[in-house]
């Protein structure tokens, strides 16, 4: 059972609508024993890092999911905000994050990385994957995907970034680490690009 996983923050319908529009059944849950019972999951969020983080803790979902992906090794999404929550720490809070993939949110900075940009960052933007297959398998070299935010995640280690984009610096748009994976934009925003990488990450990421 895949499980979007429910804890107050996120474009959840959209994201179960275009798990339906593919064919990939699916729960919305926020119980403990739901996400124990998943074999992947989906963790969205649109808002502030550390609401993210006081939310999943105040429903005390931490644990759990701590034992779905780093024990039992479940395939998991982190989209927007729920990829910055898989990182270590960011910018924007004060809250650890869940740190199963070293690094942290930094805020994109005009003047500093570009004097030209607007944040948020909002909008179409191309993503190019560094590494072929995956999630990424079937899509073109540089797909196109919707993009909100105003932080970006910053790896400690290169292998964890699996794809890029440019917007006054290039950032991690998609990073991975074994059965993690994150992904900066909403694919479930993204068209064709977004259905495509929902369906291997839901019928083919092991």
């Amino acid at each position: 059972m895949l499980v979007i996983v429910d804890y107050g923050l996120g474009n959840i319908g959209s994201i179960r609508n275009m798990f339906k529009r593919i064919g990939v059944e699916c729960a919305v849950s926020g119980s403990v024993e739901d996400i124990i019972r998943a074999d992947r999951l989906v963790l969205p969020g649109v808002g502030a890092f550390d609401q993210g983080m006081q939310n999943l803790a105040q429903r005390q979902l931490v644990p759990a999911l701590t034992r779905k992906v780093v024990d039992e090794r479940a395939p998991v999404l982190g989209i927007c905000l729920g990829m910055q929550l898989l990182v270590e720490a960011s910018e924007e809070g004060a809250c650890a994050g869940l740190g199963w993939i070293k690094g942290r949110c930094r805020r994109f900075a005009p003047g500093v990385t570009a004097p030209q940009i607007k944040v948020p960052h909002m909008g179409w933007n191309t993503v190019r994957a560094l590494h072929p297959g995956g999630v990424f398998a079937g899509l073109e070299e540089e797909s196109r995907f919707y993009f909100v935010h105003s932080y970006y995640v910053a790896c400690d280690d290169p292998a964890s970034v699996l794809g890029v984009t440019s917007y006054g610096t290039e950032f991690p748009s998609a990073i991975m680490n074994g059965n993690i994976l994150g992904v900066q934009f909403h694919p479930e925003k993204s068209h064709k690009f977004g259905m495509r990488l929902l369906e291997n990450f839901a019928r083919h990421l092991h």
